[in-house]
């Protein structure tokens, strides 16, 4: 079978190499041809386009690159005609993601959907598109399906494939890491900025500024392999400040704390068990509009999963270094550390267990012979 993948930022990429993984197993003659990152392509097939060239944050980021976004989709159009693929498969990336499946039913491509769109958090008038031009919707949030019930849409949930991602990867020795990223044997803050040129540069610079006050512990800036260190290297004053690049996963297995940008990696800090402050802030004219049509009570996938405050969430205003500090405190405390775990666990139990990926992959294997 020809599968064409569309996913747009680093988690994307993430979750489209995993599920192409399981789509070999099933699918031995499974031929790819995608917009991802550096780990789809490790996988095998066409990388199309690299996120990093579509990797634009907020509504304001948005409208200066329309142009650039309009070329986007309508040389992806003239690609999958060219390739003719079996199934079309989505990965989260709503605003580029929808327009290209609504042209994409009208022509007459099986049209599938891993990781929905966020359109419980705002504009739920989207379903009705959705309904109209996805044939099959594979979910990886337990209250995405009672959501989409709601409007008479029946959607799959296969479970959290973060689960299996950290599952399966290969234990880091802390010892070692230490001594090859020069580390001391200081507890380790683990500063997650996020992934995005934009989101780093609001975010770095008030993580940054509460370090110190903390001369017992050491901070190490989690880079993202979108980013040079060149670029983080702008917002470094500190020397009690250290830089892990493209290894997020291992800087979390061996933490005591973290300090972390609102998005994936609240929900992959809790599954490794590390307490948090997730923190968020975008420019004034995005967060303005974004508040006025986001209907949800929480930010971050822990507490929106838990449906209650596990962990704080420092927003906007309120993001800055006295509250930064004062919440890192708390975390800190061997007390509320305790509550931390105890409720990680739970939220662990939630996300249904592993397989995520397999299940996705059997279930679009098993839809597309049984259409041929």
């Amino acid at each position: 079978m020809k599968y064409y993948i569309i996913a747009g930022e680093a988690s994307g990429d993430l979750h489209g190499s995993n599920l192409m993984k399981a789509l070999q197993k099933e699918d031995i003659n499974a031929d790819f041809r995608f917009w991802g990152g550096d780990l789809m392509q490790h996988v095998g097939g066409t990388l199309v386009s690299h996120y990093k060239e579509r990797s634009f944050m907020g509504f304001s980021e948005v409208i200066m690159n329309l142009s650039k976004i309009f070329k986007a989709i309508s040389f992806c159009k003239q690609d999958i005609l060219q390739y003719q693929p079996d199934v079309i498969i989505f990965i989260d990336n709503s605003g580029f993601n929808l327009r290209i499946a609504k042209w994409a039913k009208a022509n007459n491509f099986t049209t599938n959907y891993y990781i929905s769109p966020q359109v419980w958090a705002s504009r739920a008038g989207r379903v009705k598109d959705i309904k109209r031009d996805i044939d099959a919707m594979y979910v990886i949030l337990p209250f995405v399906k009672p959501f989409y019930e709601t409007y008479d849409y029946d959607v799959t949930f296969v479970g959290h494939p973060l689960i299996d991602a950290i599952s399966d990867r290969t234990q880091v020795d802390e010892y070692e890491f230490r001594a090859e990223h020069g580390l001391s044997t200081l507890p380790i803050i683990a500063i997650l900025p996020g992934s995005r040129k934009q989101e780093i540069s609001k975010m770095l610079t008030v993580m940054l500024s509460i370090i110190d006050d903390y001369p017992k512990y050491q901070f190490v800036i989690a880079g993202a392999p979108s980013q040079d260190f060149s670029f983080y290297q702008t917002f470094i004053k500190n020397t009690n400040v250290s830089f892990v690049n493209n290894k997020t996963y291992d800087l979390l297995s061996v933490s005591y704390a973290a300090l972390v940008t609102s998005g994936t990696a609240t929900l992959e800090t809790a599954l490794f068990k590390v307490p948090q402050v997730v923190c968020y802030k975008a420019s004034w004219l995005s967060y303005q509009i974004g508040r006025r049509i986001v209907t949800l009570k929480y930010i971050s996938l822990v507490n929106l999963i838990m449906d209650k405050p596990i962990v704080t969430e420092l927003i906007q205003d309120d993001f800055n270094s006295e509250n930064l500090k004062k919440e890192l405190n708390l975390i800190l405390n061997p007390y509320e550390r305790t509550k931390f775990f105890i409720n990680y666990y739970d939220l662990e139990k939630k996300l249904g267990g592993k397989g995520a990926s397999q299940k996705a992959a059997s279930l679009i294997y098993k839809a597309l012979k049984s259409n041929t």
